[in-house]
C-alpha cells in the first residue's frame, strides 16, 4: 500500500465501484453519474474499480453488464478491468496480496484481535438482538452496515505483537481460519464533513463497535478492502450511497490506524420505492437492463421519467 496519498496524486481522482453480485439499478445509476459528473468538473481522473470480493455472490456476468450498463448512460473512466492503468489489477479478486499488506499492518500495531465469535453466536447474544444470522462476517456494503454492536466476547487488553503471534501461532502469510476484528477506541467520536450532507458525528462504541476486518472464510471485510485500494488508487474523493455513512467513520479509523490521509466524503440521498424502501438489487424490473429493455433512454433513468413503481 502507498504510504502518503500525496505522494502520487496530481489532481482529482474519483471512483466507480460496483459490486457484481446482480444487475446495477437506477439508484446506482444516479450515485454513479454523480461520482462521473464530479471528476468532469474538477477535470480529474475517473477509475472503475470492479468489487468482485465475495467468490459465492460475484459473477463475470454481473461485472460485464455493469461496465456496459455505465457506457450506455454515458460514463467512461480513465482506468479500470478493461483499460487497465498505474493501479492495476482493478478487480478486488485479484488484489490478495495488497489487503494481506493491510491486515499485516494493522496486526502489527496492535489494532486488530482474532476473533472466534460465529454468526450463532453473534445473533443469540444479547448486545445484539437485531442482526440476522445471514448478514453477519458478510464482505457486502449492505450487510456491514446493519453489523451489530460487538459484545467484546473476544476483546482481551493488547498485548505485545511478537507474544501474541507466537502464542496465537498466526501466519503472517495466510490469516484464514479465524475472524480479525478492528479494535475501535471506545467513546471517541469521529467527525467528518460531508460534501453533500454536512456535518457527520459517529461515537466509536456507541454507533457502531469492534469490525470484522478479515473473515474466516479467508475474505478481507469491505472496510478494510475499501481503504487499501482508494489508498493505493490515490482516490482524492469518494461517492456513494448515504446508506454507506457509517462505514465511512469506521473507515477513517482504518486510515488513522495506517497513518494514512482519508479522501473527501460526498454521500448521495437514497433512491426509494413507492414504498420506502431503498433500491435494491432485488428490484429486477428497475435494473438498468430491464429499464433499457423496456426502452427507456439514459436521460429518461437519469431525470426522473420511469415507471409509475419509482413514483
Amino acid at each position: 500500500m502507498t504510504a502518503n496519498l500525496q505522494a502520487h496524486t496530481s489532481g482529482y481522482r474519483g471512483r466507480l465501484a460496483p459490486s457484481p453480485t446482480g444487475y446495477l439499478h437506477v439508484g446506482h445509476a444516479r450515485t454513479f453519474w454523480q461520482a462521473a459528473q464530479r471528476v468532469r468538473e474538477a477535470g480529474g481522473t475517473l477509475v472503475m474499480r470492479m468489487e468482485d470480493l465475495d467468490p459465492d455472490r460475484s459473477r463475470a456476468i454481473y461485472a460485464e453488464a455493469a461496465m456496459e450498463d455505465l457506457r450506455w448512460l454515458g460514463i467512461h473512466w480513465q482506468e479500470g478491468p478493461d483499460l487497465g492503468g498505474p493501479f492495476a489489477p482493478y478487480m478486488q479478486s485479484r488484489r490478495r496480496a495488497v489487503y494481506l499488506d493491510t491486515w499485516r499492518k494493522l496486526l502489527l500495531r496492535g489494532c486488530i484481535y482474532p476473533c472466534r465469535c460465529s454468526r450463532k453466536d453473534l445473533a443469540n447474544a444479547a448486545a445484539a438482538p437485531h442482526e440476522s444470522p445471514e448478514s453477519a462476517n458478510s464482505a457486502q456494503p449492505e450487510a456491514q452496515e446493519d453489523e451489530p454492536i460487538y459484545p467484546g466476547t473476544c476483546r482481551l487488553a493488547p498485548e505485545p505483537m511478537a507474544q501474541m503471534i507466537r502464542s496465537a501461532g498466526i501466519n503472517l502469510d495466510a490469516p484464514d481460519g479465524i475472524n480479525w476484528r478492528f479494535r475501535v477506541p471506545n467513546g471517541e467520536a469521529v467527525e467528518f464533513e460531508d460534501g453533500n450532507l454536512g456535518p457527520q458525528r459517529f461515537v466509536a462504541g456507541a454507533d457502531f463497535g469492534d469490525f470484522i476486518v478479515w473473515r474466516r472464510d479467508g475474505v478481507p471485510s469491505y472496510q478494510l478492502a475499501c481503504v487499501a485500494d482508494d489508498a493505493d488508487m490515490a482516490i482524492t474523493e469518494v461517492v456513494r450511497g448515504a446508506d454507506l455513512l457509517k462505514s465511512t467513520a469506521r473507515q477513517i479509523l482504518l486510515y488513522r490506524a495506517l497513518a494514512l490521509r482519508p479522501p473527501a466524503w460526498f454521500h448521495c440521498r437514497l433512491l426509494v420505492d413507492h414504498n420506502g424502501r431503498r433500491m435494491a438489487k432485488r428490484h429486477d424490473a428497475l435494473s438498468l437492463r430491464a429499464l433499457r429493455l423496456r426502452g427507456l433512454s439514459p436521460a429518461d433513468v437519469l431525470t426522473g421519467a420511469l415507471p409509475a413503481e419509482t413514483e
